[in-house]
């Protein structure tokens, strides 16, 4: 009898997500602290604003953020999604409180400073960071707040609209104003433009859309094979045998030969390619193709032992 894992309780699992939320907005708040503030550029999105208005103005970003983040979170409770709003407001008063604490704890030791130097390491190190951050809260329903839930509300009334897009236009716009609120004013009295805060903010939204998006689609990465064949039995045997993988098999007709033939489907992982390569050289009139799979989903369970190797099949 194949046994089965008991599914997580409801309320534990809910848990657990508030408990995820909650520990990210606290290493996203370290990382503001840490890498950013000192380092005079503003990161993407409505924290990117509130970084500039500290910079010109000593009002904290703490206080910044809840003032934006809590009208968006109770906008987004009403038109998008409730248990989104929910979340997102729990991600941003965590946020705010502990960048808050910390600013009166005093991180001067450990707060990473170029000391006005041309590297990218601040925006290389503060955008991994970030980007793990807000692939998470994804995967949780959740968000930072700000531009993530503008862009999702626009998204939502104007479903043509590519997300990501509404993003990167709304970051885009951070980066531009970056170029006139970090200027200075020389000796001479004249005004010094720098393009070096624009440079950190466009390398902080690359490095974190990249982490978040490879964060958000998984690592389940695989290939799918399509294949057309007369040997339908002899290569599902093979797969089985030597991938350990099941297939689905489909009637099918050749409609110029007007032959009955097998089309099989199967998905392997990326390491299986060669191995599944050698085993369609094997048989004549065998036509296949393959497609990029970004994720596999599915309830997989053991069913028999093979060669002392337990092979899993999909329920």
């Amino acid at each position: 009898m194949t046994k089965t894992r008991k599914p997580m309780n409801k309320n534990l699992k809910i848990a657990v997500e508030y408990l995820a939320i909650i520990l990210t907005a606290v290493l996203l708040a370290l990382n503001y602290q840490l890498f950013v503030v000192e380092n005079n550029f503003a990161p993407a999105g409505i924290n990117g604003v509130a970084t500039m208005i500290q910079y010109k103005t000593g009002f904290s970003i703490g206080y910044m953020s809840l003032l934006i983040n809590i009208p968006l979170c109770i906008f987004a409770f009403f038109f998008i999604n409730r248990p989104f709003a929910k979340r997102s407001l729990c991600f941003c008063l965590v946020y705010s409180f502990v960048f808050l604490y910390l600013q009166k704890l005093g991180l001067e030791n450990l707060q990473y400073n170029a000391n006005g130097q041309d590297t990218i390491f601040p925006a290389l190190l503060s955008g991994i960071i970030s980007g793990f951050v807000y692939g998470m809260l994804s995967r949780f329903n959740s968000s930072a707040g700000g531009t993530l839930i503008i862009s999702k509300y626009i998204n939502k009334t104007k479903p043509s609209l590519n997300f990501f897009w509404v993003n990167f236009v709304l970051n885009a716009i951070v980066a531009v104003v970056s170029f006139f609120v970090y200027a200075k004013v020389g000796e001479n009295g004249v005004l010094t433009f720098d393009y070096r805060p624009v440079c950190l903010c466009v390398t902080y939204c690359f490095v974190s859309s990249f982490i978040a998006d490879y964060i958000i689609k998984g690592t389940k990465s695989a290939y799918r094979f399509t294949i057309i064949t007369p040997h339908g039995d002899e290569i599902t045997a093979d797969i089985f045998k030597k991938l350990k993988h099941g297939v689905t098999r489909i009637e099918a007709t050749g409609s110029y030969s007007n032959t009955d033939l097998d089309m099989l489907v199967c998905v392997v992982n990326k390491h299986q390619l060669i191995d599944f390569r050698e085993i369609l050289k094997q048989y004549d009139n065998t036509f296949s193709f393959s497609e990029q799979v970004v994720s596999t989903y599915g309830n997989f369970a053991t069913i028999k032992k093979i060669g002392g190797e337990p092979v899993k099949q999909i329920r």
